[in-house]
């Protein structure tokens, strides 16, 4: 097993450059972590787990697998918080939006978002809820999933986090994983 060097968590409300520095460090880790790793699976579930320790303000995040059998569902892969959704079709919630356009989703306060699932009790309890959605798309033009951040406080995300959240989302959609898909 490859150790990495401690690293403690982000709060929310940092700023561009300690958010940047934050995501230069995770990515870091997750490169030396996943060196050599050809599950797709255990590949997800580390992202998950170096993401949600990281940053305070991730709230649950988890990845939604494309679905093997139904090329417009989305069925959960790893994730940690709090329960989450089985099944999401492409045409409903933040998720779906990512899924169906390839787009990464910002968005700032859920429950203005047309179509917005709530899973768990706690989303549908909450006032505001933000979420970021990147989508993982395969060389070939596949998706593969859609890595999907909520966050119990209002606008919790910036671009920065999209655009670091893109680029880890690139490199895993660049791997040619030989298992767990």
């Amino acid at each position: 097993m490859v150790e990495a060097q401690p690293l403690p968590p982000l709060p929310d409300g940092a700023s561009k450059t300690e958010r940047a520095a934050q995501y230069d460090a995770v990515l870091e880790r997750l490169r030396v972590l996943l060196q050599g790793e050809s599950d797709w699976v255990a590949a997800m579930s580390t992202v998950v787990c170096e993401l949600h320790v990281h940053f305070d303000y991730f709230h649950w995040t988890g990845f939604y697998r494309a679905g093997p059998d139904d090329s417009s569902m989305l069925v959960v892969g790893p994730y940690q918080g709090a329960l989450a959704c089985q099944r999401i079709p492409f045409s409903k919630g933040v998720c779906g939006a990512a899924a169906s356009t390839h787009q990464s989703q910002l968005v700032p306060d859920v429950h203005a978002f047309p179509g917005h699932i709530a899973c768990a009790s706690s989303t549908q309890a909450r006032t505001i809820l933000s979420e970021v959605v990147v989508p993982v798309v395969a060389s070939d033009g596949s998706l593969l999933a859609v890595l999907d951040v909520d966050s119990d406080l209002p606008a919790a995300f910036t671009a920065t986090d999209v655009e670091w959240l893109e680029e880890l989302c690139g490199r895993l959609g660049a791997q040619p994983w030989a298992s767990g898909l």
